[in-house]
């Protein structure tokens, strides 16, 4: 039988240009839940201890936060997005008629 095993994206998140690519690009054009998923695995990708710290939450609150069928509150993401070096930019989204 051919063993396989699951895709995880973190493995491919070892520099800060994939990582700023990567969450970019899910901002522009994913989901909420998509946009957790990427916030996840860039914490993954640096350290979650150390998110967690830089944050001001605990470890496992931050995968509490970051779990797929959270509903983290704005300020838990915005210290996260923080804490992993980014922030939110507002940017005008064109509608097309």
């Amino acid at each position: 039988m051919l063993k396989t095993t699951e895709f995880d994206v973190v493995e491919y998140l070892d520099t800060e240009e994939l990582r700023k690519g990567y969450l970019e690009l899910v901002a522009k054009d994913g989901t909420q839940t998509e946009l957790l998923r990427a916030i996840n695995a860039v914490a993954r990708a640096r350290g979650m201890t150390k998110t967690a710290k830089e944050a001001g939450i605990t470890r496992d609150g931050l995968y509490k936060a970051l779990a797929p069928e959270a509903n983290p509150a704005f300020s838990t993401v915005f210290n996260i997005l923080h804490a992993i070096g980014y922030t939110l930019t507002p940017t005008r989204i064109a509608k097309t008629m």
